[in-house]
């Protein structure tokens, strides 16, 4: 650290991402990255023609994007504002709204609490349930914005729809903020809740189900009034902030449905054969809807485990917090992969 940072930010705890090694022969469940290679459409969509017209600005309104993503919504264009990843809209929303301090939970994901120090934003730390559920009532009736990642990370959970409108109406005074990062996996989407509550932004990825993580695209979904409030946030930080490349690719993969559902679908099979498999060996897996797996071996040991894994190739993510450390996160790659992982497993329990 140099003498020339300044002081607020000397102590901060910066987020913390999973590893990305570059090794050949390992089995990489540790980033929640799709198994499976992105939309063909989206391949092709970067031609020689795309190709050659990268030495030109962006459309700075991603207007191709916007309309793919709300034609797949059933929402209008102007109710969607894309970001350079998912994070770059959360990162938004803590700054434009995050006045009167943001509630979120304890185990969820890390980087909220990193926007909240980074920006000057009080925190108000929600502890899960003993069972990793999140309670809404705690979330009723705060002035703070509300960020919740539904389902949630690393724990898997979800809220039910109307679960998540309750805490939309009991707090009209601020904005909810409901980060779906993971919803393509079985969760149930606030999106349409957006036509009927001006308070509410939903947030997605192109990460997970559409295999762009390296491409960094996701998108909001709001009232144009919020969608203008986060377009200010854009033009004043990076107006460009969605390359030409990434636009065509995401509006491909978007308009592709029928390969969307087919890697999906590949991924939740894969997920529960992987939890039932667990489960037989006396791990205590949460349920999920989402791509990944929360469980404990039968000994509590979530650290020793990740690490016998990795001396076999295979990386998964342990979070070393109280509550999370009898846990290692399991992101689903192929069948293959899985099927590699529990024979290691099996080895070991």
């Amino acid at each position: 650290m140099s003498r020339f940072l300044r002081p607020g930010y000397q102590g901060l705890d910066a987020y913390t991402p999973g590893e990305q090694p570059q090794v050949k022969d390992l089995i990489k469940l540790n980033t929640n990255e799709s198994p499976y290679p992105p939309s063909p459409l989206a391949v092709a969509a970067v031609d020689k023609q795309a190709l050659e017209d990268a030495r030109l600005y962006c459309d700075i309104g991603a207007t191709a994007l916007r309309r793919a993503i709300g034609a797949h919504l059933g929402v209008d264009p102007d109710w969607v504002i894309p970001g350079n990843g998912s994070d770059e809209i959360l990162s938004w929303l803590f700054l434009a709204y995050g006045q009167n301090g943001a509630a979120f939970a304890d185990v969820t994901y890390g980087f909220y609490r990193v926007w909240a120090a980074l920006f000057g934003v009080d925190a108000r730390i929600i502890p899960l349930e003993a069972d990793f559920s999140l309670n809404p009532a705690a979330y009723m009736g705060d002035d703070r914005l509300v960020v919740l990642a539904n389902p949630n990370a690393p724990t898997g959970l979800w809220l039910e729809l109307s679960q998540v409108e309750a805490i939309v109406q009991a707090n009209p005074h601020q904005v909810v903020v409901v980060d779906e990062a993971y919803v393509d996996f079985g969760g149930q989407s606030a999106a349409r809740l957006t036509q009927t509550y001006s308070n509410l932004v939903v947030v997605q990825t192109f990460s997970k189900s559409r295999s762009l993580a390296g491409a960094r695209l996701g998108f909001a979904v709001a009232c144009p009034e919020l969608i203008q409030d986060l377009g200010k946030m854009k033009f004043s930080l990076n107006p460009y902030n969605v390359n030409s490349l990434t636009q065509r690719m995401g509006a491909a993969a978007m308009a592709d449905e029928a390969y969307f559902e087919q890697c999906v679908n590949r991924i939740v099979l894969s997920r529960d054969w992987t939890r039932e498999q667990l489960l037989a060996l006396g791990f205590q897996v949460l349920p999920s809807r989402t791509n990944f797996l929360f469980a404990s071996p039968p000994d509590g040991g979530g650290a020793a485990y990740q690490q016998a894994l990795r001396r076999q190739n295979i990386l998964v993510r342990h979070f070393p917090g109280q509550r999370t450390a009898p846990f290692v996160r399991i992101s689903i790659g192929t069948q293959a992969q899985m099927e590699q992982l529990m024979k290691v497993t099996k080895e070991m329990y």
